[in-house]
């Protein structure tokens, strides 16, 4: 029996608007959560001992983290090595640079030959000698359009017919390596991918655009025993009849409020040929809480929010505070008490919004002749969607940094010249 920690979709020095600086260390607490759930993960794998630890992709939020965070990173996985415990560390749409052109940033250990560690950049087998016996690894890393199709292939067709010719090729490919599996021997699917019958949360929108959905059937070969997966950040078991599992084990920390009802942990796999047992096991992450409450119609306001503030455990956890009110009700409230009564959480934002009288105001169209302001516009366009309200800060921060970098590009053309 291979006993197998599957863990996937760490993405360290994500969320550091949803920490503060720890002025012990310097650094951002999140980072230092994601790092202490990280380490749960390496702890168990060490007590058991496990004889091989999967990731299943996405180790930073891009494929150029700054030093500390891939020192943090790596501190981790150095102790698997020096336990003499196999590691596949398998490329993620996180880890690439430039979705998929210039390398990956895991691909560093592949090049310093960290023992025992091996870098699934490629569509390939592993064959990997445990304390166990042997398991073959099959990697299968995120995928985009270019990998499998040139530019004039895809030119003239739909998405539709895209998605359909890249799942086809990808099946050849992945029938001549099942061909070479030695039935023999236990075998794995590792990989990262979106699935067509997967719950999204967060990856809907970090990746969108720049990947393809693959059918179920794909995954579900007999010569699989287990089909350990990355990307999809909510915990799910794809195969209800588990012949093979086909397991997200999700993200091992919140990226934002989007995941605040999940759990986040990683899955323990005890595998032979032919049989497989696996358990998901949550880890102690922070909480995150919206507060969530409609003053417009209070006759106290302020009663009202302290009242739905009050009914919640907030201490050490991440909140955002959102109530609605009318204009002539912004006098009524005591921003002071409200930060006040906050303070026992870890780090909280306050947004107030503004119940309009009017008709829902138009998102403005957009197109070469407007010259409005793009955030502007995009706070338009989001104020209009509910379904997006969880990450429509996320969503400006970014816009903003885009701008930003925009920015200094022209700049430094402008220099140049």
């Amino acid at each position: 029996m291979i006993k197998i920690l599957h863990l996937s979709d760490i993405h360290m020095g994500s969320g550091f608007s949803h920490g503060r600086i720890n002025p012990e260390t310097g650094l951002n607490t999140r980072l230092e959560d994601f790092v202490n759930s990280l380490s749960q993960c390496i702890d168990r794998s060490l007590a058991e001992p496990v004889d091989l630890v999967l990731f299943g992709g996405d180790a930073f939020p891009d494929a150029t983290p700054p030093p500390y965070v891939q020192q943090a990173f790596a501190s981790q996985f150095r102790r698997l090595a020096d336990a003499n415990i196999p590691t596949v560390l398998l490329v993620g749409n996180h880890d690439q640079h430039s979705q998929g052109q210039g390398g990956a940033s895991l691909c560093i250990y592949r090049t310093l030959g960290v023992p025992g560690v091996v870098v699934g950049d490629t569509l390939t087998t592993h064959r990997i000698q445990t304390r166990n016996g042997s398991v073959q690894v099959l990697t299968l890393p995120w995928l985009t359009r270019s990998t499998l199709m040139t530019r004039q292939e895809t030119e003239g067709l739909s998405l539709v017919e895209i998605n359909q010719l890249l799942t086809e090729r990808l099946r050849v490919v992945l029938e001549a390596e099942t061909r070479r599996l030695d039935p023999n021997v236990p075998t794995v699917l590792l990989g990262h991918l979106m699935t067509d019958n997967a719950s999204l949360g967060a990856e809907r929108f970090l990746a969108v655009g720049k990947g393809f959905t693959l059918p179920l059937s794909l995954l579900t070969r007999p010569c699989f025993d287990y089909v350990a997966l990355g990307h999809v950040h909510r915990h799910q078991n794809l195969n209800k009849s588990n012949d093979p599992p086909v397991i997200y084990p999700g993200s091992i920390e919140r990226v934002d409020f989007s995941e605040e009802k999940e759990d986040k942990g990683y899955v323990m796999v005890e595998l032979e040929k032919g049989r497989v047992q696996w358990e998901f096991c949550p880890l102690p992450v922070r909480a995150f809480h919206t507060i969530e409450v409609d003053i417009s119609k209070a006759e106290d306001p302020q009663a009202a929010i302290m009242k739905a503030l009050a009914k919640r455990d907030i201490q050490d956890a991440v909140v955002r505070l959102i109530y609605k009110l009318r204009s002539e009700q912004l006098d009524c409230i005591d921003s002071a008490s409200l930060h006040d009564a906050l303070s026992p959480a870890h780090t909280y934002t306050i947004q107030p919004e503004l119940v309009s009288q009017l008709a829902r105001p138009r998102v403005p169209e957009l197109s070469a002749s407007n010259s409005i302001d793009p955030i502007e516009a995009l706070k338009t366009y989001l104020n209009n969607r509910e379904d997006l309200k969880d990450i429509a800060a996320s969503m400006l921060e970014a816009a903003h940094k885009l701008l930003a970098d925009d920015m200094e590009v022209s700049l430094a053309s402008a220099t140049n010249e």
